[in-house]
């Protein structure tokens, strides 16, 4: 568990998928998730996806439950970690009770992208840290270059959302 204030992350258990899911289905339009999870499907790609891994010295993702006053709001953590080249990729999402006012969102994933960066580069000694944004989420691009992403590049037309071809925008924050 790495905490700050009155926020906390720590392993996703198994009494907070199914809100992770329905916090899933209810946002897919910024997810690379094309239908809906069924509750059978969150179970088994929790077990044989997360879970199973959480032993290794070496997992391909870290999944974690966003707290706050020990309540879950959001999750997310590193996935598609190459440890072979020291980087991982941030994911996360929060409970869409929180994504309005703005402020609280932005408020919210800073103080994410914090502890994130304090389990990758000190906990874990990783070098980079990436992230993949649909370019219609202007707010959250915003917090990721406001705490020091760097935008790297633009994948073009890169995603379809309701019929519409959309920018994929890539950003990227090295340890040093």
């Amino acid at each position: 568990m790495l905490t700050d204030g009155r926020y906390a992350i720590v392993a996703v258990q198994q009494n907070h998928i199914e809100a992770i899911r329905c916090w899933r289905n209810a946002q897919m339009d910024v997810l690379r998730q094309s239908h809906e999870i069924t509750a059978e499907q969150q179970q088994n790609y929790f077990a044989s996806t997360i879970w199973s891994e959480l032993e290794s010295t070496q997992p391909r993702n870290i999944l974690l439950t966003f707290l706050k006053d020990d309540q879950p709001i959001g999750y997310g953590g590193l996935v598609h970690i190459a440890w072979e080249h020291s980087r991982a990729e941030i994911s996360f999402l929060l409970d869409p009770a929180y994504l309005q006012p703005e402020q609280e969102y932005r408020e919210l994933f800073l103080i994410f992208l914090g502890l994130m960066r304090r389990l990758a580069f000190e906990d874990l000694n990783l070098n980079r840290l990436y992230t993949e944004t649909y370019s219609m989420r202007f707010h959250h691009i915003a917090v990721l270059e406001a705490f020091g992403f760097a935008r790297e590049g633009t994948l073009k037309e890169h995603v379809y959302i309701q019929g519409h071809p959309i920018d994929s925008i890539m950003h990227g924050l090295l340890k040093a």
